[in-house]
């Protein structure tokens, strides 16, 4: 099982690589929205901001966020690291429901590019 500190490795390590993408993937990541990342199996929730390209975590606290973000993520903490490490796809972990991904309608039309 991935610790707290791994987890907030890869979303520094994910924040990295979406500011240097290029394309649809950084155009997809411009947006100014706040972000959630609840790690189902540590009981955590980082919780930020997305903006300029860069996901910024801001505080860190136990169990399902209290504040409901813009953009919210849901997943184990193995598959965080595995998804950033690119071991595990996206769009398949999604779709089976390991990752939850809730957004409004044109958020999510965005982010489909990162998928």
């Amino acid at each position: 099982m991935a610790t707290m500190a791994e987890c907030r490795s890869a979303l520094d390590r994910l924040s990295d690589n979406l500011m240097t993408a290029g394309g649809d993937v950084r155009s997809a990541a411009a947006l100014d929205r706040s972000l959630s990342c609840h790690i189902k199996d540590l009981g955590i929730t980082f919780t930020g901001r997305l903006s300029e390209g860069r996901i910024q975590v801001l505080d860190t606290v136990e169990g399902p966020p209290a504040d409901k973000a813009e953009i919210r993520l849901a997943m184990t903490g193995d598959d965080l690291v595995a998804m950033v490490n690119g071991e595990l796809n996206f769009a398949r972990a999604w779709g089976s429901g390991r990752v939850r991904l809730e957004a409004g309608f044109r958020d999510l039309l965005r982010l489909k590019a990162l998928l």
